[in-house]
């Protein structure tokens, strides 16, 4: 469960929140989707008040390694963090629930906006990634990765929504994968040809970028 509905006091405080529109374009820049994606006003929150420590994962391109490349894509990952903290949200413009006009929103889980939701989708994503038995880097956070006694490894890579993995062990890619599609509602994009805005494609020959 995302949200709760509660009565709240006046002295509480309680975060707004809009929709935002956005169009998603494709590599050969024709439009793939329109998007809309409600997001709270976390302008408005006080660093050691309403949130601590916060970061978004990102990985180093230099990360990649010359071996087949998957790329996968995690569904509105960010709603998928665990909140630690008690974060309220008026109800959406034009949304209130019918019978609930006095009432407010409690988050359970992360949402768009917030200074500490790409913290919390990351911590998530870790947990169940480790959860694996996938080992994540000291020297990077974003990279995740198992070695076998018999010379057998698989990385993976995470930018936000965005996942990578390669490797050399073609089963524990493939059980990775479903593991993954068991626990987040995500999409097997094949092969990786566009990542952080630059154009892969992969041959015997090797990989160009451009």
């Amino acid at each position: 469960m995302i949200v709760e509905m509660q009565a709240l006091e006046q002295s509480t405080k309680r975060y707004g929140c809009r929709r935002v529109f956005a169009i998603k374009v494709a590599p050969n820049s024709t439009v793939d989707c329109l998007k809309v994606q409600l997001v709270a006003k976390g302008y408005t929150q006080v660093y050691g008040l309403d949130y601590g420590d916060t970061f978004s994962i990102v990985a180093k391109i230099t990360t990649i390694r010359h071996w087949p490349l998957h790329q996968l894509d995690i569904k509105n990952a960010i709603l998928h963090g665990d909140l630690d903290e008690e974060i309220y949200m008026e109800q959406p413009p034009s949304f209130v629930a019918h019978g609930e006009s006095g009432l407010v929103c409690k988050l359970h889980r992360s949402l768009y906006g917030l200074k500490q939701s790409p913290r919390a989708w990351f911590g998530k994503f870790s947990q169940v990634v480790q959860n694996f038995e996938m080992i994540r880097s000291e020297a990077n956070h974003s990279v995740f990765y198992c070695h076998s006694s018999f010379g057998k490894c698989v990385y993976l890579v995470v930018y936000v929504d965005d996942i990578i993995i390669t490797g050399n062990d073609d089963i524990k890619i493939s059980q990775l994968k479903q593991y993954l599609f068991n626990h987040f509602q995500t999409k097997d994009l094949g092969h990786l040809k566009y990542f952080l805005g630059i154009e892969v494609a992969q041959s015997k020959e090797g990989i160009a970028i451009s």
